[in-house]
């Protein structure tokens, strides 16, 4: 007996299924060539780098093919070596850490009537607009040798040394930078919730601790997931908590940082950048093979869950809630303090001597306002490349393994360490040629400009903006285009009257996220910038170099003003838009 053809669909066919066979028009060749140019495009900027990075890995200074040789040598190095355990020891207590507290203050703000719940939401995020390094230095001043913990509010009450320099400072820094990360995600699983599970379990008389190990956790573990994999990479990877407070702890980050500005030995700086780059797309690849085994738990006929008053409950998690949200607070405001403080802890009267770039090293405010430029550069052509990427891959005709090829390319960034993609970037734009002087680089102008800058941010950030702007278009009927296709209208035209105003708000949210992580990235830039374009971020680590924390306390609370105020002013120009853009995609 023959078998028949299997009729399952294969991923291709479930990402892309097939349309009707069309004649290919004019428009059709125009929209596949821009397909292709942006398929180009992130090949250029996420495949191509690793490929020179990696070979350098097995040469040595000179440039001479040296094998596994780089490998072994680190390996066999125990200072080198440990730093691959404490990587790991950091990076997996981080995520315990971050994602438990997170999915309990999530849990605060989506399944209870606690009190104040704007207020935590806000608060849960204020991270976000902090650089990692800057978290350390409010870590210094609360917990250093003379901090206000440490001295007891400088002699004023019992102190407490934690011993901030070494593991326990880096874990509490990355905790706090991981955190409103966890927050986000574990938010958007918890009110992903069908009523009718907790009506059943109490008609069935379950405990609420069985409920919530039988319904809730069950319900959220793929956005558990999530969370987990972004806290890991983003504690791996990271390089400015422990360049502040790691004192004798090494990790693979501040390695790489030490191989190749210190001692200027690029090869093992890329062979290091390796072993932090193989943890993190493994642990992207099981996030992605997890993710794809995801069913909808929400169904059409689903009743939103609406939390009942339970005094405990409610008031046990405000309490918890507020320690956490204090703690992040105080961290910040610690920063802002010390910056004002003349001499610490000797004379405590408030200035603004600090914030007079001029007496200490890092560029000052040209480096602020490059900062600003910067960032701004990146919201903008990034948010044009992402949201037209994802209009293609999403609305294109046609070539459907293309949309699938660039779909994947389009997702490969949220698995590339800053640190790694910087180093891969100097490997790939610096050199004048390739293959040994055979082949002409034509991006080879890029390299120290404020260009290479913009792209490396773009790049960088570019996943989690793809992602957004492909949800914003699932979300707009396809019959916008059909229409638009029977009435010979350009497909261009449909895009610039109808897409983009339906899409107006996750457009604006894209921009606002790509010019705050441009704002507080550190590692992406630390091996770009020329001195000619100082830039804040990379000031603030500079200034902590040479000593002058005070300085470096005064340029972060710049960077973190201007990222709440640019979301302020977002806040306050789109506070009508998403109403009107949600009722234009109701009609």
């Amino acid at each position: 007996m023959t078998s028949s053809p299997s009729t399952h669909p294969t991923f291709l066919q479930r990402l892309f299924p097939p349309q009707v066979k069309q004649i290919t028009t004019r428009e059709d060749w125009f929209m596949r060539v821009l397909l292709i140019l942006g398929t180009v495009w992130l090949l250029v900027g996420v495949v191509f780098p690793l490929y020179p990075m990696v070979m350098r890995s097995f040469q040595d200074t000179s440039g001479n093919g040296v094998g596994l040789a780089n490998y072994a040598r680190y390996l066999s190095t125990p200072a080198l070596a440990i730093s691959l355990v404490n990587t790991f020891y950091i990076a997996i207590a981080s995520t315990l850490v971050s994602v438990i507290f997170g999915f309990i203050y999530a849990y605060a703000l989506t399944r209870t009537r606690m009190f104040g719940k704007p207020v935590f939401r806000i608060l849960g995020i204020l991270p976000l607009y902090i650089p990692p390094l800057a978290h350390a230095i409010g870590l210094i001043y609360l917990f250093g040798n003379k901090g206000l913990v440490t001295t007891g509010v400088l002699g004023w009450l019992p102190g407490w040394d934690i011993n901030l320099y070494g593991a326990n400072g880096i874990i509490i820094g990355e905790s706090l930078y991981c955190f409103p990360q966890a927050v986000v995600i574990m938010i958007t699983a918890l009110s992903l919730t069908d009523a009718r599970l907790y009506e059943a379990a109490d008609v069935l008389r379950s405990s609420p601790l069985r409920t919530f190990f039988t319904v809730t956790l069950p319900s959220v573990k793929y956005g558990l997931m999530s969370a987990i994999f972004v806290c890991f990479t983003l504690a791996f990877t990271d390089f400015g908590v422990p360049k502040v407070v790691g004192g004798n702890f090494n990790v693979l980050a501040t390695d790489i940082y030490k191989q190749v500005i210190g001692q200027q030995n690029f090869s093992m700086g890329a062979t290091i950048s390796v072993f932090l780059l193989i943890p993190t797309v493994a642990a992207f690849v099981v996030d992605r093979i997890v993710q794809r085994r995801q069913t909808a738990l929400v169904s059409a006929k689903a009743v939103p869950f609406q939390p009942k008053p339970n005094p405990v409950l409610d008031w046990t998690m405000f309490g918890i809630c507020t320690l956490i949200a204090a703690f992040a607070v105080i961290v910040f405001a610690t920063i802002i303090f010390a910056s004002l403080v003349q001499v610490w802890p000797y004379n405590l009267a408030l200035g603004l001597k600090h914030y007079d770039f001029s007496r200490v090293g890092g560029g000052g405010y040209a480096a602020y306002w490059n900062s600003i430029r910067m960032s701004l550069y990146t919201a903008i052509f990034g948010t044009i490349a992402v949201f037209i990427g994802a209009y293609l891959v999403e609305k294109g005709r046609g070539l459907g393994w293309l949309r699938a090829i660039n779909y994947f390319l389009s997702t490969i960034p949220l698995a590339l360490p800053g640190l790694v993609l910087g180093l891969a970037y100097v490997f790939f734009f610096n050199n004048p040629t390739w293959f040994n002087g055979t082949v002409y680089n034509p991006f080879h102008w890029l390299y120290g400009t404020m260009a290479i800058l913009v792209v490396c941010n773009v790049i960088h950030f570019y996943t989690v903006c793809f992602l957004t702007a492909n949800t914003s278009l699932k979300q707009i009927d396809p019959e916008f285009e059909s229409v638009s296709a029977s009435m010979s209208v350009p497909f261009y035209k449909t895009f610039w009257r109808v897409t983009v105003p339906l899409s107006l708000p996750a457009i604006l949210e894209i921009g606002i996220y790509y010019f705050i992580n441009a704002m507080v990235t550190i590692s992406a830039i630390i091996f770009l910038y020329p001195p000619t374009l100082p830039l804040a971020a990379v000031a603030i680590v500079n200034m902590d170099d040479a000593g002058d924390v005070a300085a470096a306390a005064a340029m972060s609370t710049l960077i973190v003003c201007t990222s709440i105020g640019v979301r302020l002013l977002y806040w306050f120009l789109t506070r009508g838009l998403q109403k009107r853009t949600q009722a234009w995609l109701q009609q």
